[in-house]
């Protein structure tokens, strides 16, 4: 195949990877790109979005992954990059200006030390040969080599590794040729040292996605492996892709129990979102993340306010005088808000729910926990 024909292939089985900055706002959807659909808008840190070029290098996988519809046993169409190939495409568009970065991953290409070889070499290409000094993602591949891993590192500005599911027991239900601890958490560990707070490589973020519902784990499991990348391995951000039905082998959980609505499916992906904005812009800790008996997040109400509702001594908060972590307890309040609230205190008194700068439903929402003392 032609070069962009295989673009066009890859770059459409890439949907299934969220461990980059692909968000779900509509701001931030991908859409079409001349040749195909694998642009994709990301959140810039000084605000605002952009673009990047986001593709597999080959989707002619060796793995098993039960969840995935590019496992060694589907009947899908094959092909792979060349990592020249990939470099050239990625310059073209960027001298363009159509794209301001690149997010590489790749199925398992014969085995983990190739494929690793491949990936770094676009990016050696790109840093080497061309000069670029801007954004890269690169997927570490499970198994990997310590010094495969490292180098990626080295020549990346962000990469990622899917962690999948929480704990040896339900990974072991989605994969039967890769080992939890030798493939997913020795090269997990890694990374996370390697990118450590006074490290060479801090500035290098570290990102991984959990597969939700393809195996029967409970949010509770998922949210102990959520707290301890966070606190433990200090990973930038932590994504949940909803297991879809149909994608994947007939005989893992997610196709025969657990949550059959596709509705369901998507309601648990989003409170995990929540949960994880909890732990990273709220303060929230563990155990203060309420579930039902089952070891799950209700999907029928927001955790926040679940925890709001189960500790009301903690309420009204007093616009005026509570500290910032008191008010970003408040439901229907965020993060933004309450910087807002800080700034205005120091110039005025707070009077009513409309001096927060918030509206309709989530005024409503707040104004049930809070006093204008």
């Amino acid at each position: 195949m032609e070069t962009i024909e295989k673009l066009k292939v890859l770059s459409e089985d890439s949907q299934y990877d969220l461990a980059c900055a692909c968000g779900t706002n509509r701001d931030e959807h991908r859409r079409r790109g001349l040749d195909g659909k694998w642009l994709y808008p990301v959140s810039l840190p000084q605000g605002g979005y952009s673009v990047l070029l986001k593709t597999l290098l080959s989707n002619a996988c060796s793995n098993d992954c039960k969840y995935c519809p590019l496992r060694s046993d589907s009947n899908v169409r094959r092909c792979t990059l060349s990592p020249e190939e990939v470099a050239r495409v990625f310059m073209e568009y960027f001298r363009r200006k159509k794209v301001f970065g690149l997010f590489l991953s790749s199925a398992v290409i014969r085995d983990p030390d190739y494929t690793m070889e491949k990936i770094n070499a676009v990016a050696r290409i790109l840093r080497g040969k061309h000069a670029y000094r801007g954004y890269i993602h690169l997927k570490i591949i499970p198994g990997a080599p310590d010094a495969a891993i490292e180098e990626a590192i080295s020549l990346s500005t962000a990469v990622s590794l899917n962690i999948e599911a929480p704990g040896r027991k339900h990974f072991e239900t989605l994969s039967g040729t890769k080992d939890y601890e030798r493939d997913i958490l020795r090269p997990i560990s890694l990374m996370g040292k390697l990118t450590g707070r006074g490290t060479r490589f801090s500035r290098v973020k570290c990102t991984t996605q959990f597969i939700v519902g393809a195996s029967d784990e409970t949010d509770s499991e998922i949210i102990h492996s959520l707290s301890g990348l966070y606190n433990n391995l200090r990973f930038h951000r932590v994504y949940f892709s909803a297991y879809q039905k149909g994608l994947g082998s007939p005989d893992i959980p997610g196709e025969k129990k657990f949550l059959t609505s596709p509705g369901e499916q998507f309601m648990r992906e989003h409170r995990l979102y929540q949960v994880d904005f909890l732990f990273r812009k709220y303060g929230f800790q563990v155990g203060e993340i309420l579930l039902d008996r089952s070891g799950n997040l209700r999907l029928d109400r927001d955790p926040k306010q679940i925890w709001a509702d189960s500790n009301p001594g903690f309420y009204p908060v007093r616009i005026n005088t509570a500290d910032k972590e008191a008010l970003l307890r408040i439901p229907g309040i965020g993060p933004d808000t309450v910087k807002k609230i800080l700034m205005r205190r120091r110039e005025q008194r707070l009077a009513c729910i409309e001096d927060l700068g918030i509206r309709g439903k989530r005024a409503a929402l707040a104004e049930g926990y809070v006093v204008f003392e």
